[in-house]
């Protein structure tokens, strides 16, 4: 496996806080990443029953063991050790004593942050990111990279996405959902989850959702909210912060990973992407999630947004620097033309001195600077990690 972008952070964390927590989804690379880094600490998954049993029945005899600290794989599995591991750390007030991994349980986040306030780092590792992906690949075709996704065992073992993909979407809906949701119909919310794919880009309608689905506006919202814990999707707020104009005020919604998007769609090759009316949104998805794991990579807050008023003045992704705002524009196709520059124009006599250069990624592959916006593909040229964004 490769070295995770997010490694440095991780070491530096551990540096300063007696635990550090790594949140994310299933088959990001969590177990793999804490094992790299730290290959001289303990290492217990509460995966396996007769761990979690050992350490359910007799915790302060199961942390006896662990006076030099250990990582505790999946802790989601069994919150109730966070409270034994406070009273260890205050005690020891040693850095980097334990690590923790966990996903997809809403509880376990209020539980960690209340437990061990002060006392823990939390980072978040998504799917390989465009730069980890340049080790197995120096030029990928946008489309290409699309239908593949960016989980780690795809690339790493060479697996045939839809296989993948079906298998994943079959545990994570069979066991995590269940165990989050009363799921008395699982059909009915993989529906909801196909109909989620083909509204990528948009602002998000739940009355619309429910229409299409056939349950509850709260349902809807409810589902989304496990969604959005389990990380398969996230959102992006709108921005109006300071804006004297009307702007739309719901999210986003957007994948974790670009790849199970396309596979709830029922799109497998590049070519048949080309051609889907959806590619634009699946485009886009890969461009502001890449920006997103750039930032959690660095430590950093997410502070991404989209811009959108009343008028239809739109830019795809406003990216908040204290103060300062860089607009980006995001589109699929392969030539360039000045109406990419159109949203980005309108957003600068709006934020007025606020506003930094912007950018354009597209699907091209000449790179070009017009009226202080860069336009370029990330994926052939030096990439999204090197824009500081």
């Amino acid at each position: 496996m490769i070295r995770r972008e997010i490694t440095t952070e991780l070491m530096e964390a551990a540096g300063e806080y007696p635990v550090v927590t790594v949140f994310g989804p299933r088959q990001a690379g969590k177990t793999t990443l804490v094992r790299m880094a730290f290959p001289d600490k303990l290492y217990y998954s509460l995966e396996d029953p007769d761990v979690r049993m050992a350490a359910d029945t007799d915790p302060r005899g199961f942390l006896s063991d662990l006076s030099d600290g250990a990582v505790l794989d999946e802790i989601q599995r069994l919150p109730a050790l966070l409270s034994y591991i406070q009273g260890i750390v205050d005690r020891a007030q040693k850095p980097g004593m334990f690590i923790l991994t966990g996903s997809h349980q809403p509880e376990l986040h209020q539980t960690v942050s209340q437990t061990l306030a002060g006392r823990t780092a939390v980072l978040t590792l998504l799917p390989f990111s465009l730069k980890e992906l340049r080790t197995y690949r120096k030029d990928w075709p946008a489309f290409e990279l699309i239908t593949k996704g960016a989980y780690p065992r795809i690339h790493e073992e060479d697996l045939r996405p839809t296989r993948f993909f079906n298998g994943y979407l079959q545990t994570y809906v069979e066991r995590d959902v269940r165990a989050l949701i009363n799921l008395r119909d699982l059909r009915t919310f993989q529906q909801f989850l196909t109909l989620l794919a083909g509204r990528i880009g948009q602002v998000v309608n739940y009355s619309s959702l429910s229409s299409d689905v056939g349950v509850s506006a709260t349902t809807v919202k409810n589902w989304i909210s496990v969604l959005k814990a389990s990380f398969v999707v996230f959102e992006l707020p709108p921005f109006f912060e300071n804006i004297r104009k009307r702007v739309v005020k719901s999210p986003k919604i957007y994948f974790s990973d670009y790849g199970l998007a396309a596979f709830l769609l029922g799109i497998e090759t590049q070519e048949q992407l080309s051609r889907d009316p959806l590619r634009g949104g699946l485009y886009e998805n890969l461009m502001i999630l890449d920006v997103l794991k750039n930032r959690l990579n660095s430590g950093k807050r997410p502070e991404m947004f989209f811009y959108r008023d009343t008028h239809g003045t739109e830019v795809d992704l406003i990216i908040k620097h204290g103060r300062e705002l860089t607009p980006v524009e995001i589109k699929s196709a392969a030539t360039f033309t000045y109406d990419f520059l159109k949203g980005i124009e309108q957003f600068r006599k709006v934020a007025e001195d606020r506003c930094k250069p912007g950018f354009v990624f597209y699907n091209g592959r000449e790179q070009y600077t017009l009226k202080g916006t860069r336009v370029f593909n990330p994926l052939l040229h030096e990439g999204l990690e090197a824009l500081s964004l």
